[in-house]
């Protein structure tokens, strides 16, 4: 070969050497030791799980009738830590902006996280306030600024849980930033149950309310590093009546979505979604139309407490309180101003009178009664003088002349405190303590609500334990047989003894749930809890006859259908009433005596269907009071069954007030047609010395817990 082509073919391979060499040079450069550069800069996606919160199952009364459900609520919410790094590429694509215009803003030109770096809440804080509410603003929803809350949340939470940031947005507002919102990284639009309450006010005491889901519930597995990745949004929780004792059948099981993200957390697919699932439907025993008719009703007086039980079964048909609340007020959070109504009422709207515990006055000589039968001392006379006298106390009859000489079926009728004084004195403490607490007096009843009070009875082993240096005497088991002085009972168990006579002697345990419906993983519904009517005593077995128990009964139909009797104001015309009234004192002011006034009853007498006890506080005569506004509750439910229409409609919440009520009146034709000029007790029987403090006498239940209080937007600054 040729020395000039030679010399071409070496320089030739040489170039070729050396580009091969600078080739792989660059090759190993890149693929070694700049790989880990380059792959951070490939588009990668993760997923994220978000835990949705189960749907709340309905409540619904005994024939169907939805007092508590859920409707559609459009939310927006904020997943801080992505709004977080969402701003810090937002910002560092304004730095870049800058260093190709060459055009600098200071407030930019700080210092930018990456996400292995910890979040900071003052930054999240501006992301949202500049960034996030301004474009929020310009697709058409007004922003409050709820920056303070927000930062809170955060320090929380962190990244685990998403903000609510609003829940009342219109169906318009939803579809406009639904198109839009994945334009922010960590602003979501979605569809929520929110609970319902259709009838307002109506059995607000009975169906309680709920929480939102509040720190502290995380499960374990979702906490962690680990679990970045995982948002938990947790379930509401029932916070009183109903809501709370039936919560774990209420609640429903959780749903899960898992979103596919870019490298910018934008939302590009949805790779798994299971659907939340409803909880089971609690049935009550309410009629609702009973308890409408007993609402309305028991507006006429500014406070008190009214119930309707099936005397056959134990059913509470009807539970009012006066004051009420709307627990719709509750839903998703109260507003402080709402909340500081409530609670800043003295007449406390919140509490539930009808479980609380009240001084029950001569209600509590039909259990002495029912000790009498028990003890073979119904056969007892007595001549009333127009007092008793134990001691240097001296304790005086309402008719101060006397009643003269009265067997049992008269006192129970003329309501004769000397009778039942000397009949508790001959019974002794023991027995009469034991046949109070064998008919649920002393006791809570079980029933399925909170807060219930158990009561109070002097000579009770809770007695002695309160009051260990005290002794029963004379006059205090005088006192107990007539409901005064420390006797203490609960509306509902002052109509479950009148129950109790009505159904001939046995105590049904009340109840306020009858079932509750779930659905298996078929989809079929069935029974997950049937509470069925139980005896927790027969009178029969405890040593009272069916004549005895008629004693007590006739007694108690004389009160109502005889002239002479207590209760003659709560008689109808075409249906017999038994009934038996009380007025108790509860104290002494500077000015007057303060009473409650009660009447409880059964009807129809031959066939009861009905009891009903009526409590008001500051009443001042038990049969004026309470008996015509009981009087006029069965005249709308012997209506209601007569078929006239009873439409229930939205309740509104009643504030009640401080009135004395010294006697109620309905239009004429309305009330008895009987003319009695006895009114019955007046409650002033006892000796002042024996008598409370100088302010009534009302044991209530506790306080409910503090439910969620809806965060105040910021106040604007003043340069703003």
């Amino acid at each position: 070969m040729e020395p000039k082509y030679r010399l071409r073919l070496y320089l030739l391979t040489a170039l070729i050497l050396a580009g091969c060499g600078a080739l792989l040079s660059r090759l190993y450069e890149f693929q070694i030791d700049r790989r880990a550069q380059f792959v951070a800069n490939i588009p990668t996606t993760h997923t994220v799980e978000i835990r949705e919160p189960g749907v709340r199952g309905r409540i619904v009364d005994r024939n169907g009738v939805v007092l508590a459900r859920n409707r559609r609520s459009y939310e927006i919410v904020f997943n801080l830590e992505d709004i977080y790094y969402g701003y810090q590429e937002y910002k560092k694509s304004l730095t870049q902006a800058e260093e190709e215009t060459g055009e600098g803003r200071d407030e930019i030109r700080e210092p930018l996280q990456t996400q292995e770096e910890a979040p900071n809440e003052d930054v999240i804080v501006e992301a949202v306030r500049e960034w996030v509410i301004p474009q929020l603003e310009s697709f058409g929803l007004t922003g409050e600024r709820y920056t303070k809350d927000i930062k809170t949340h955060y320090l929380t939470y962190r990244g685990l849980v998403p903000y609510r940031y609003r829940q009342d947005l219109t169906a318009d507002q939803f579809a406009k930033i639904a198109v839009r919102s994945h334009e922010i990284p960590g602003v979501e639009v979605r569809v929520m149950p929110r609970r319902v309450y259709p009838y307002g006010a109506l059995a607000g005491h009975i169906i309680g309310y709920v929480k939102q889901w509040a720190k502290g519930d995380i499960p374990d597995e979702y906490r962690g590093k680990e679990n970045k990745n995982r948002h938990f949004q947790g379930d509401a929780k029932g916070l009183t009546g109903v809501e709370f004792t039936t919560d774990e059948f209420l609640r429903g099981e959780g749903g899960k979505r898992v979103l596919v993200r870019n490298e910018r957390n934008k939302v590009i697919a949805t790779e798994d979604y299971q659907p939340a699932r409803e909880g089971a439907e609690v049935q009550l025993t309410i009629d609702s139309r009973i308890q409408f008719i007993v609402a309305n009703v028991m507006r006429r007086i500014g406070r008190g407490a009214a119930v309707v039980m099936d005397p056959n079964t134990g059913e509470v048909l009807a539970m009012v309180s006066v004051p009420n609340f709307d627990p719709n007020d509750f839903i998703p959070a109260i507003t402080r101003e709402r909340f500081a109504e409530y609670n800043t009422n003295r007449a406390r709207p919140l509490i539930n009178r009808a479980i609380g515990r009240y001084i029950p006055g001569s209600t509590f000589k039909l259990p002495t009664a029912i000790a009498a039968a028990r003890n073979d001392k119904t056969g007892t006379w007595h001549n009333c003088i127009g007092f008793s006298q134990f001691g240097k106390t001296k304790i005086r009859c309402w008719k101060t002349y006397g009643h003269g000489s009265l067997d049992l079926t008269d006192s129970i009728q003329r309501s004769c405190n000397p009778y039942f004084m000397s009949l508790a004195g001959t019974l002794g403490s023991r027995a009469m303590v034991d046949t109070f607490e064998l008919v649920g007096f002393g006791k809570k009843s079980g029933i399925l609500l909170p807060s219930e009070d158990p009561g109070f009875l002097p000579g009770s082993d809770t007695w002695k334990r309160k009051y260990p240096a005290a002794s029963m005497t004379r006059a205090t088991l005088a006192q107990f047989a007539i409901g005064q002085s420390q006797s203490l009972a609960t509306p509902l168990q002052v109509c479950s003894i009148a129950a109790t006579i009505a159904n001939g002697g046995k105590y049904y345990q009340p109840r306020i749930v009858r079932r509750i419906l779930g659905k298996n993983q078929k989809g079929e519904t069935e029974v997950l809890k049937e509470n069925i009517p139980i005896v927790k005593a027969n009178l029969m077995d405890e040593g009272v006859s069916e004549a005895e128990m008629d004693i007590i009964r006739q007694g108690m139909w004389k009160a109502v259908n005889k002239l002479g009797g207590t209760a003659t104001k709560v008689a109808l015309e075409d249906v017999f009433i038994a009934a038996k009234t009380g007025t108790a004192q509860t104290g002494k002011t500077s000015i007057e005596h303060t009473h409650n006034a009660w009447t409880t009853s059964f009807a129809p007498f031959d066939t009861p269907r009905y009891a009903i006890c009526v409590m008001v506080e500051n009443g001042k005569s038990g049969g004026a009071v309470a008996g015509v506004l009981s009087q006029r509750i069965y005249r709308e439910i012997f209506n209601m069954e007569a078929g006239l229409n009873t439409r229930i409609t939205r309740l509104g919440t009643y504030a009640g007030n401080f009135d004395a009520f010294e006697k109620i009146e309905f239009p004429e034709g309305e009330v008895s047609p009987l003319n009695n000029s006895d009114e019955g007790e007046t409650g002033d029987e006892v000796d002042d010395a024996l008598l409370p403090d100088d302010h009534p006498v009302q044991v209530v239940p506790n306080k409910p817990p503090l439910p969620s209080i809806a965060p105040t937007p910021d106040q604007p600054a003043e340069d703003e």
